[in-house]
């Protein structure tokens, strides 16, 4: 029979950040990946200032400097007929040692912090490994029954079982959770196109012939994220994929003589969901990170919300694992610190989506005419200073976790 303290399932950011915080602290922990690598692309690529700053004090700083990487410190839109380029959030304002966003590739950032958990004694980090279900025995969850790519199937079992597996995580089905889902009126297509020098840096943002479409520069290419209307990706694929390409240069004539999007292969979709589970855990298990709270792509946060999650998880769980008394009281603690963050940034983006993503879907907003843009909008550029305000928001979000003291270097 196979055991340990803590059962990670997921080796994504939040699970990795869980994993390393909690070896560091001395707790014997097991992270569970069902991919033999992590190169997916189109993943989550933002790291935010509060994740810089853990890195930072967990002494990783340095290794983390070492990766390539892009920092977006200003989000601009260009607005009116001429295109002119606007600053609505600038993070140069803000008199904090991170004041940029990170753009990394996420396997990058994973492999570091897997090359980190391995330094120490009691972290286990087992790739090619499915959790396939819970191990629940008397009303409490004692472990993992998994499976390997070679087909081999076993037991874990563990005084804890963390859920990091994202919004698909087969934890979420178990009734007594209580999924509450929230109506979303878009989906993203991800795709990459080539970006030259003297193109514009940083984060770009345009709402125009209903759609919303944002690029992000990495360097020798730009990541676009394009927002439409929910369910319309399959009969938008039975267009001609040049008529993207003629899109694109409408909104970005400086794009004009390109080869941007070859064929519709290139293009990948994000069904976007918005949900959180009414209770984030059970004697034995608990949920953090998108497997208790699916969030919008609106601000890029989903992972910072994670990284936090595993941040607050670690700090209340930590030393009644190593000490071997941990209560359902400690795990409940968890959940509370981070529902109402949890609460407040699903909330803004539902508003986000009401009042600024349906309009644009709907032909409402155009930012090629100045009269019809949002009163945030408007704001904004008659008082420059408050461009901090959205930096803030997106750099810091409601509440910074800190890390127990024990995983600190």
């Amino acid at each position: 029979m196979e055991r340990t303290t803590c059962c990670v399932i997921g080796g994504g950011p939040a699970g990795m950040v869980l994993g390393l915080l909690l070896a560091r602290a001395g707790v014997e922990v097991t992270v569970l990946e069902k991919h033999g690598d992590f190169l997916r692309d189109f993943r989550g690529d933002t790291v935010h200032p509060t994740t810089l700053q853990l890195l930072d004090d967990l002494g990783l700083a340095e290794r983390f400097a070492e990766l390539p990487q892009r920092r977006l410190n200003q989000v601009r839109l260009p607005i009116g007929p001429a295109g002119e380029l606007f600053t609505f959030g600038d993070f140069k304002a803000l008199k904090v040692k991170y004041n940029y966003i990170a753009m990394v590739p996420q396997w990058d950032f994973l492999a570091m912090l897997a090359d980190a958990g391995k330094q120490e004694p009691t972290f286990t980090l087992r790739m090619n490994t499915e959790a396939t279900e819970l191990i629940r025995e008397r009303g409490r969850v004692n472990g993992v029954r998994y499976r390997t790519a070679d087909g081999e199937t076993g037991e874990l079992r563990a005084t804890i079982t963390v859920a990091c597996d994202g919004r698909k995580s087969f934890v979420r089905g178990m009734p007594e959770l209580g999924l509450q889902d929230f109506p979303t009126p878009m989906d993203v297509r991800w795709f990459r196109i080539p970006r030259q020098t003297g193109d514009p840096a940083g984060g770009i943002g345009l709402i125009r012939e209903r759609t919303f479409t944002a690029m992000f520069d990495r360097g020798d290419y730009f990541q676009v994220a394009s927002i439409i209307g929910k369910g319309t990706d399959p009969e938008g694929r039975n267009r001609p994929v040049e008529e993207l390409d003629e899109r694109l240069v409408r909104f970005f004539p400086w794009l004009a003589g390109r080869n941007l999007v070859r064929s519709w292969d290139e293009v990948k979709v994000l069904h976007v969901t918005l949900d959180r589970l009414r209770k984030w855990h059970v004697p034995g298990l608990l949920c953090i990170g998108d497997a208790a709270h699916a969030m919008s792509p609106v601000g890029g946060i989903g992972i910072n919300l994670a990284v936090q999650d595993a941040v607050a998880a670690a700090r209340h769980l930590a030393e009644p694992l190593r000490e071997g008394r941990l209560e359902r009281r400690h795990v409940a603690a968890v959940q509370r610190r981070r529902w109402p963050t949890t609460v407040l940034i699903q909330r803004l983006q539902r508003v986000i989506h009401e009042n600024v993503i349906s309009p644009a879907l709907r032909g409402e907003i155009d930012f090629g005419n100045t009269a019809r843009l949002p009163l945030p909008l408007r704001a904004v550029s008659n008082a420059p200073w408050l461009r901090r305000i959205p930096a803030y928001v997106l750099a810091y979000g409601a509440v910074r976790e800190r890390p127990p003291k024990a995983a600190l270097r």
